[in-house]
């Protein structure tokens, strides 16, 4: 009986794995060449901010000009512009308090649809998958016309109260995922020690699920903190958010392309530290219950 052997060339390798090999090296420029696609903006962005306005505005740019600081300058307010500082703080205080009233109410609510099912939880999930699919201008009006009548425009609180409303089903549905991973055994062993729901869901449960926690909460401050349109509708002057404040920038004379760059580098620094910082966590969370 003869043996089939597999094919060996002259670099040692077995047909099949210098396949493998040539497959792993195509991905790998694949994935490169992905990355500096969506990288290069940014560092054209980047790049356009330290440009004087003429340099900025020049068909075809020029990557030889000479660089300064002016549109940062401008951008707070030392030419006698209005100061970014307000805005900045109403998107930190709207984008917090946001993520941590969402927390506070997608926890109990995934771990009753993962861990404590409740019937037809299937359909609940969907109920929440739903809300997201009208268009958000649709309801722009309603709450414009509602906040109005309540004397509630130009407020802070009502962001906040808008944000945790958008970002609660999609918070929802991942904890969800990540709290099915939490060991049943272990949330039993609790209950007999005499444990109640918010001491296991504090002391057992969030400490099991830290990194689904801290991915979800990452995309929740991203999500509220990037958000413009209700931002831009519902504020004027005293709840104005960082978004809502680059677009005075925008004006219909002038030149004022060096510094929306400026201030699109400067309002993106929060959500690229937090990212940073929380990268580690952000890619254990987001591989939950990637692999059954």
């Amino acid at each position: 009986m003869t043996a089939v052997s597999t094919p060996v060339t002259i670099t040692g390798l077995p047909e099949p794995a210098r396949r493998a090999k040539r497959r792993g090296a195509a991905l790998g420029l694949l994935a490169w060449f992905v990355g500096i696609v969506f990288v290069l903006p940014v560092l054209w962005m980047l790049l356009t901010s330290f440009h004087s306005e003429a340099d900025a505005a020049t068909n075809p740019p020029s990557l030889t000009a000479s660089l300064t600081l002016d549109g940062y300058k401008e951008f707070f307010g030392s030419g006698g512009g209005a100061s970014p500082w307000p805005s900045l703080l109403n998107s930190m205080g709207t984008s917090l308090f946001s993520t941590g009233f969402v927390l506070l109410l997608a926890l109990p609510a995934a771990y009753a649809l993962s861990i404590r099912r409740v019937r037809k939880w299937t359909d609940v999930m969907f109920f929440f998958l739903s809300t997201k699919m009208l268009p958000v201008v649709a309801g722009l009006l309603p709450v414009f016309l509602f906040a109005k009548d309540i004397s509630f425009l130009d407020n802070v609180w009502l962001l906040v109260i808008l944000y945790t409303s958008m970002n609660l089903p999609i918070a929802v549905w991942m904890m969800q995922s990540f709290l099915a991973d939490v060991p049943v055994s272990i949330i039993e062993a609790a209950q007999m020690d005499g444990a109640r729901l918010p001491t296991i869901l504090w002391r057992v449960v969030a400490p099991i699920a830290g990194p689904g926690i801290a991915a979800t909460s990452l995309i929740c401050f991203i999500f509220s903190w990037n958000e413009m349109l209700f931002a831009q509708v519902l504020t004027g002057v005293v709840a104005q958010t960082a978004p809502a404040f680059l677009t005075t920038f925008v004006t219909s004379q002038g030149l004022f392309l060096a510094k929306v760059c400026a201030a699109s580098i400067v309002i993106s620094l929060p959500v690229l530290a937090a990212g940073f910082a929380a990268q580690d966590k952000l890619v254990q969370g987001l591989s939950l219950g990637a692999v059954k």
